[in-house]
């Protein structure tokens, strides 16, 4: 350890093998687990396998694992199937029952949209479709007999424009927006009633996971304020638990989170008293407004002072975490080196004076990564080392905050204490730290593995029937959204509801968005709209799941006993019996045993009984409570009111386990189970498996924003990005997730909806070709139409006039800005002809080849100077590359068309005016969606790289041998006839 260091700041680690030695050692930070789980070469085989319906207590949280035989088949009652009552038969003269009386709030409620507004919009849908068909038939009817190949290439781009237009459009005819009651929610669960005397909180449990997975890419403070924010959320304690995943697994990334754990006693407190928003530290102390507005208590300049203080130097520590780790390390490196010349000498000396004969020591010792208690760092080293790389290390779980008690613990008070505590409940949630293993040989996936491990070690851990996921870089704006997407879920009709989209909003995207960074239109049209079918889809983060839907489970009123040909099994049926009260049958399920075929159940979960076991314990709690007015009926009031099962070491010790790399080997994870493999967009993917099987979900916009979070704001982190999504969504097209596919439980504009997903990265095909077409038009002097007639302008005007109002309607019910629809439409064009381009050929060379491409970037050029002091300077990064190619030859062809087209006419002794004017406008209306894209390439102050003067030169070189090519050949036709 070096000198200054504190041992308390950093975990000490015990290394726990499967023989089970002593578990861990005293410190501030328990149960830390590091294990090389057996692999399938090693491994004796998995345990026999049994799951067992027992009598639940309520206050338990958990079903032991009870080993026996299961017995498959039928249980000799008349041949029947073995089904099992899996819910809480009431009859209707039992409605008078004192347990269930509890008058049933409802938690959710619909708040409608102006009805002359939606009824507008939908007429204008109406117009425009007419007005559409009206003018592509007008447009078939009377072809441009001067340029066939003209009117040929625009009449075919406009029926896919009109085709894709439809798919976009028809999902939103029916837009929602709902509202929840947080108090009813507290007045249900939290309030003292006959059933729950003590008033202790009757909410299901939430596990929130954070994913990380590079230390340099997503910086360890982020991260770490994220998790403050988490930790401080307004939900019960004791209900709640993080787990934080490393992907990388890296030494940096874990001590922040240690460090982050310690300033949460100091943090959660403050945020609890005072009621900060919001909770994320580096936010809120950065805030521009009055931080001491509605702020009534005298202490709170004086603590918030101190707290203000505690951060600094907790930032302080955080950023140095890199020096001071290889600081660390090379002190323990250089006495390592020391020690093994000594071995060296030593065996040197016995060989040459004894002749004794013994293996040769190392001279060199491993360049290792050391954590403070001077072991190695089990994760991945910054010299990469034997097991220790960043595709090759073993599976690492620390517990960082213990599972807190039931009872509230209140922080001391009185004079002389920088905080005063006092009437504060002090308590922390758990804090986990996990990084799966990884080894070579074995297909990771990405992401999607990560978020399988996690739902696999939560399982076992804390087993909380709901999981919230967010990225590293989205921290919680709002202490109270958790609440807002449980009210979705204890709601009437709750339990079909699968996850809770939240929608994302971001910080640090300059006042113009000028690449339409925010998605607003996205997020706040397409979702909202989806809301009012069978919900929006998963967009990867800001998502409250129920955790029985991502183990591929159908909803619970969808009941099957025959697997399905996906190998998903469902609940099984309700068994009739004799009407009973709570009171009377204390079971929560019934007396006979669920009779699974274990080689199935293998085959979905793996072979973790303690895994399988959790499962109808997660079904159990996310039920919604079993009122007299609910159309399904959930668990008893106050069966969640229990203490909390602590942790043990044959639990972390199965959680390590369940995080092996190959403990997913012949299972259904990643297929029918948990996060979707095989795509880069698998949220999406993910989210349309749940709709698929018939499960609602449903999209929460709060005020204040649940979440916020960061985005690139430069112009190629942005096309990377779109680039990245369009990618996944031509992957969903060639694969077996394309809507087209889809059962017959996806709703007819759900299924439109997903297949728009995977069919608007083809449109760029058709974009690019119309982009062309005014060049082509004006240096040909032929237009798309052999004449400017009425018919073709009014037609014209009625589907301009519609588009505006269908926009503007937009704009009222969704409450974005007419500005942010119009930096969509902007960008959809750039990226169109950019990203969206480039992923269709991807995808269709790893279709038909198998051949994968990846554009990266090739220079950078990055303005300097007084940039450091301006809060948007990314936005002004320029780093080439090849997606820039086909929307700058747009922008420079579409100027040189205009300009030749325009002298031509001007000195032609038989002018076509006409022609010119339609030619013209069509240009202007390509570079007026380009001119994001223009201003992106002048960088500040007409700053323009050199790369972009050599492509210029290039592409005009081009256009001035396409200029003479036409000069010298003769027009007939429409077809160039070179002379």
């Amino acid at each position: 350890m070096m000198d200054g260091e504190s041992p308390l700041r950093h975990p000490i680690i015990s290394h726990v093998s499967n023989s089970g030695s002593d578990f861990g050692s005293s410190s501030d930070y328990n149960k830390y687990l590091v294990q090389i789980p057996p692999t399938p070469d090693n491994n004796p085989g998995p345990a026999s396998l049994s799951i067992v319906l027992l009598e639940i207590d309520s206050n338990q949280e958990s079903v032991p694992s009870v080993s026996g035989d299961i017995v498959s088949g039928s249980s000799g009652k008349d041949n029947e199937p073995d089904l099992t009552d899996v819910r809480i038969n009431v009859g209707e003269e039992e409605e008078d029952d004192t347990l269930l009386s509890k008058i049933s709030y409802s938690l959710t409620r619909v708040v409608k949209i102006s009805p002359i507004i939606i009824a507008l919009y939908r007429i204008l849908i109406v117009v425009r479709v007419v007005s559409l068909a009206l003018f592509l038939f007008w447009r078939i009817r009377n072809p441009n007999n001067k340029a066939l190949w003209l009117w040929l290439l625009s009449v075919i781009c406009e029926l896919w424009f009109a085709f894709s237009w439809l798919l976009d459009q028809i999902p939103k005819l029916f837009p929602v927006n709902h509202a929840t009651d947080i108090e009813a929610l507290k007045a249900t669960f939290e309030t003292p009633n006959p059933d729950n005397p003590t008033g202790k909180s009757d909410l299901p449990g939430i596990d929130v996971f954070v994913s990380t997975a590079d230390a340099e890419k997503e910086p360890p403070l982020v991260t770490a304020n994220t998790i403050l924010s988490i930790l401080s959320v307004d939900y019960p304690v004791e209900k709640l638990s993080v787990y934080i995943s490393d992907d990388g697994g890296s030494l940096v990334t874990f001590e922040a989170i240690a460090e982050a754990a310690s300033f949460a006693k100091i943090w959660v407190p403050f945020c609890r008293k005072h009621k900060i928003e919001p909770r994320n530290p580096e936010s809120y102390f950065g805030l521009k407004r009055d931080p001491y507005k509605d702020k009534v208590r005298h202490d709170f300049v004086r603590e918030r002072r101190y707290v203000k203080r505690a951060y600094d130097e907790f930032k302080v520590r955080v950023n140095a975490l890199p020096h001071s780790i290889r600081r660390r390390s090379d002190a323990f490196n250089s006495k390592e080196e020391i020690k093994a010349l000594e071995k060296w000498k030593h065996w040197k000396v016995k060989v040459e004076e004894d002749q004794i004969k013994e293996p040769r020591p190392a001279l060199v010792a491993p360049k290792a990564t050391w954590m403070s208690d001077g072991t190695h760092w089990p994760g991945t080293w910054a010299v990469s080392g034997p097991h220790h790389s960043r595709g090759d290390h073993a599976s690492v779980i620390q517990v960082l905050l213990d599972p807190p008690g039931d009872e509230p613990v209140e922080g001391k008070g009185g004079e002389g204490r920088a905080l005063d505590l006092e009437g504060v409940d002090i308590r922390l949630p758990m804090l986990v730290y996990v990084s799966r293993e990884k080894r070579p040989g074995y297909d990771h996936n990405k992401k999607a593995g990560a978020m399988n491990a996690l739902v696999r070690a939560s399982a076992i851990m804390s087993n909380g029937p709901f999981i919230l996921n967010l990225d590293c870089d989205h921290y919680v704006y709002n202490s109270r959204a958790f609440r807002d997407g449980i009210c979705f879920m204890m709601d009437h009709d709750g339990d079909r509801v699968s996850y809770v989209q939240f929608p994302q909003r971001f910080e640090g995207i300059d006042p113009s968005d000028r690449y339409a960074n925010k998605n607003t239109v996205f997020f706040d049209i397409n979702l909202r709209a989806l809301d009012g079918i069978q919900g929006p889809m998963y967009v990867g983060t800001g998502c409250l799941f129920r955790r029985t839907a991502l183990y591929g489970f159908n909803p619970p009123d969808v009941f099957v006993v025959e697997e399905e040909p996906s190998g998903s099994y469902c609940f099984p049926l309700i068994k009739k019996r004799s009407p009973a009260t709570v009171a009377s049958e204390p079971e929560y399920y019934t007396d006979e045993e669920d009779r699974f075929d274990i080689g199935l159940i293998r085959k979905q979960f793996g072979s973790s009984s303690m895994l399988v076991n959790s499962v109808k314990v997660a079904e159990f709690e996310g039920r919604p409570l079993a009122t007299v007015h609910s159309s399904r009926l959930g668990r008893p009031p106050g069966s969640l009111t229990g203490s909390r099962k602590p942790l043990d070491f044959a639990t972390v010790n199965e959680a390590v386990n369940v995080i092996s790399c190959w403990y997913e080997d012949k299972t259904e994870w990643g297929f029918n189970v948990g996060w979707i493999y095989g795509s880069v967009t698998e949220d999406v993917v993910t989210g349309f498996r749940m709709h698929e099987k018939g499960w609602r979900s449903f999209y929460c916009v709060t005020e204040p924003d649940a979440f916020r979070g960061s985005a690139p704001i430069n112009l190629t982190d942005r096309l990377h990005q779109v680039l990245r999504w369009a990618t996944g969504s031509v992957e969903i097209f060639f694969s077996r997730n394309n809507a087209i596919f889809a059962g017959p439980k996806l709703k007819l504009l759900q299924r439109i909806a997903y297949l728009n997903v995977g069919i608007y990265p083809f449109t760029s095909i058709f974009i690019l070709t119309y982009c062309f077409l005014p060049p082509l038009s004006l240096f040909s002097g032929h237009f798309v139409v052999e004449t400017l007639t009425g018919s073709f302008l009014i037609y014209l005007l009625i589907i301009t006039l519609s588009l505006c109002g269908l926009a503007v309607l937009e704009v009222k019910w969704s409450g974005i800005s007419l500005e942010e629809w119009w930096r969509n439409e902007q960008f959809w064009l750039i990226g169109g002809t950019s990203a969206h381009l480039v992923a269709v050929l991807q995808g269709i060379l790893k279709v038909i080849a198998g051949v994968e491409i990846s554009f990266t970037l090739t220079s950078k050029s990055s303005t300097g100077g007084d940039d450091e002091d301006d809060e948007f300077a990314d936005l002004y990064l320029f780093k080439w590359t090849a997606l820039m190619i086909p929307p700058l030859t747009i922008i420079i062809l579409n100027i040189v068309a205009i300009l030749f087209a325009v002298c031509r006419t001007v000195f032609s002794a038989n002018p076509q005016w006409s022609n010119l004017l339609g030619g013209t406008f069509f240009a202007s209306w390509v570079l007026l969606h380009m001119y994001p894209f223009a201003k992106g390439l002048m960088g500040r102050g007409g700053k323009t790289p050199t790369v972009v003067y050599v492509w210029s030169g290039l592409i005009a070189i081009c256009l001035s041998l396409l200029y003479i090519t036409i000069k010298n050949s003769e027009i007939d036709g429409g077809s160039f006839m070179l002379v």
